[in-house]
């Protein structure tokens, strides 16, 4: 008879050595004080520096760990090279990846623009960091979990991904997503089906993270926030702790059956 024992450790991520991309963003800042408070040593990287070394002493502080920032362009490849050298003297092993970086064009004159009239630039822009940016961490990162065969990544998606973006609930608010947004986020999923089958024999596991829409009072107005909310079976949108459980199941060995999947957090979205 299997004696049952406590499943505490199954989901155990202490002392993991975890790259964090886009750290300091909505998002990102959420995950890097979930890990942190789990025990992780988080690795934030993202292109404002000010915000990384702020997030970095307050990580720290506040849970003992030992987090450390590396403020780069993940598009260039040869800062994540020089990046994944150094943090393998530092730390000797890298443990997951998150590929949470992305870019949303919110301040650029012609972001409203009509499909017909996208600009190139900003198609190309949102390509090179949501896409590229992601493909060249997995591939540096990658390939060095392959050399001790084990190691953990998660690539963030969006229900935009998945389907099509409801125009209808946007209105004049400017918080739709163009799409270039929609075609890097539906290329991530597949990249990490790729990605999955690619290392099947190197203990490397790789999933997609697809969230819905994630409440931010500094960001959305109530008449958005309740049409949105009525698009969810759920009826709301997420709060920004909602994807704690996720991240660490994701991360941890209760997931060790887990690759090449899409884990959809969506309040139901995609379900209607």
């Amino acid at each position: 008879m299997n004696v049952v024992k406590s499943t505490d450790s199954l989901f155990n991520i202490k002392n993991n050595v975890v790259v964090l991309t886009g750290a300091t963003g909505y998002l990102g800042t959420r995950f890097a004080h979930i890990l942190s408070k789990n025990g992780s040593n988080v690795i934030l990287v993202d292109i404002d520096e000010k915000k990384c070394h702020l997030l970095e002493k307050t990580l720290r502080k506040k849970y003992k760990t030992n987090p450390s920032y590396f403020c780069i362009n993940i598009e260039n490849k040869l800062a994540v090279q020089d990046m994944t050298k150094k943090i393998l003297k530092t730390y000797k092993r890298i443990d997951a990846l998150i590929n949470n970086a992305h870019f949303v064009p919110k301040t650029h004159p012609d972001r409203d623009s009509s499909f017909e009239d996208f600009p190139l630039d900003l198609w190309k822009k949102t390509i090179d960091t949501n896409l590229t940016g992601t493909f060249i961490c997995s591939q540096e990162i990658g390939r060095e979990m392959s050399k001790v065969q084990n190691g953990v990544i998660v690539n963030i998606s969006s229900i935009y991904g998945l389907v099509g973006s409801d125009q209808r609930i946007y209105g004049k608010s400017r918080l739709n997503t163009p799409a270039s947004y929609a075609a890097t986020k539906g290329g991530i999923v597949n990249l990490t089906r790729f990605l999955a089958a690619y290392w099947n024999k190197k203990n490397i596991r790789v999933n997609t993270l697809t969230l819905g829409g994630i409440y931010n009072p500094k960001v959305h107005q109530d008449n958005f926030v309740e049409n949105y909310s009525k698009k969810t079976i759920v009826g709301r949108m997420a709060s920004i702790n909602d994807f704690d459980g996720s991240i660490i199941f994701l991360l941890s060995k209760a997931s060790s059956y887990m690759t090449g999947s899409n884990l959809v957090i969506d309040g139901g979205w995609t379900s209607w």
